[in-house]
């Protein structure tokens, strides 16, 4: 058994997906997949209140404590590995190898000048010893890192599992995730993997989130209720939609350095003193309209009829398939488009296990010393074999 950790930009907590794998079929090339990938279970669990509060100061720190952020890694190490003691326990698994996937607290794909020379950085925090000595199997973790030493923006890591899960002879799909931060994976036709296209789309359920909370005193807007009883400021959107983000070509990813604490004060001001209502659904248009328009002009490509047609489906995972609003608005969006929206669930897939059960795939694949990075999504010179192992 092989689960995948993953906590998302929204700290919200932990989930953990238990998963089968078996191995490939022998003399089949790397593209082809596994002969078995079941998911046995998945299982949520909230971080503390308080260890939420300690995550979400450490992601918006200017400056912070050392001792602070040292103690951080190793209770959230902690949480990890109570996590998956609670989802063996539930589903009665053996285990044979963890992939965790940690907390992000910073990511920075672009490299920026620091200490005389460009530097590009990203940090995973979540002690994987401390979960290997738990558990009592080893953990491959910090995925992220080997794919920006080969040149790459260590994001997205999730394309191969939609690959492998999602490919079809037939149809063309764009894989659809909305965490914090919103990404796609766009899989043509009988796609080899050199043909799947990935990036982050901007924010998935992160402003609305931030929002929410300012403005109801609530973690987020449950189902998309208090956005559906207001109105989308459209001329906010607009705006927004022409920041240089929106209008780069992919490779790219983002994370709160993007569309965190600093991002949700601007959006506010531009809503002014319009209902509290208004400006959730603003969050949630921002977040509808800004991956329809990746899909239009980054996977559909108005101007190229012959590619139009290319992609019938979106599959749609994440907490934010949760948000009854948001999947309406983004149906709405997608219609002209010609893509029909449908769920993870429906192929046997819960929206919010699948980054986790990608995290297992991920490890299992470094276990047998394999690459699993997708260079054309992540801008990567070389595919790399991704993590590092933490012994029990």
């Amino acid at each position: 058994m092989w689960p995948g950790v993953m906590s998302g930009t929204s700290a919200d907590g932990i989930n953990v997906a238990l998963v089968a794998l078996a191995a490939r079929e022998r003399g089949r090339p790397r593209q082809t997949g596994y002969a078995g990938f079941k998911l046995i279970g998945h299982a949520e669990y909230p971080y503390p209140k308080h260890v939420r509060a300690a995550v979400l100061a450490a992601m918006n720190a200017s400056q912070a404590s050392v001792a602070d952020l040292a103690r951080l890694n190793f209770r959230l190490g902690q949480l990890y590995a109570d996590a998956v003691l609670g989802a063996v326990r539930q589903f009665r698994a053996r285990l044979d190898l963890v992939g965790c996937h940690g907390q992000t607290l910073y990511h920075q794909g672009e490299p920026q000048l620091f200490l005389g020379r460009k530097v590009a950085a990203t940090w995973q925090t979540g002690e994987a010893a401390i979960v290997a000595a738990r558990v009592g199997v080893p953990v491959v973790s910090d995925f992220r890192p080997s794919d920006m030493a080969a040149g790459g923006k260590g994001a997205p890591l999730v394309p191969l599992l939609d690959y492998l899960l999602f490919r079809d002879p037939h149809v063309g799909r764009i894989v659809q995730n909305i965490g914090g931060i919103a990404n796609l994976t766009a899989i043509p036709a009988s796609a080899a993997v050199s043909d799947v296209i990935a990036f982050d789309t901007g924010p998935g359920n992160m402003v609305i989130d931030a929002v929410t909370e300012k403005l109801f005193g609530q973690p987020f807007d449950r189902g998309g209720k208090i956005a559906a009883s207001g109105k989308m400021l459209d001329k906010v959107i607009h705006e927004i939609l022409r920041r240089d983000f929106f209008l780069k070509d992919p490779p790219k990813t983002a994370g709160r350095e993007e569309f965190g604490r600093d991002f949700v004060r601007e959006f506010l001001r531009s809503c002014g003193r319009r209902r509290k209502q208004d400006v959730v659904a603003t969050a949630t248009a921002l977040t509808a309209k800004s991956i329809a328009d990746a899909v239009r002009r980054l996977v559909v490509r108005d101007s190229d009829s012959t590619r139009k047609s290319a992609f019938q489906e979106m599959i749609l995972s994440g907490g934010g398939a949760k948000n009854s609003m948001l999947v309406a608005m983004l149906t709405d969006e997608l219609r002209p488009l010609g893509v029909q929206l449908q769920l993870a669930d429906e192929f046997g897939l819960p929206s919010a296990a699948k980054e986790a059960a990608a995290f297992a795939v991920l490890a299992y694949e470094t276990w047998h010393g394999r690459v699993s990075s997708v260079p054309s999504a992540t801008g990567a010179k070389r595919a790399a074999v991704l993590g590092k192992i933490s012994y029990p």
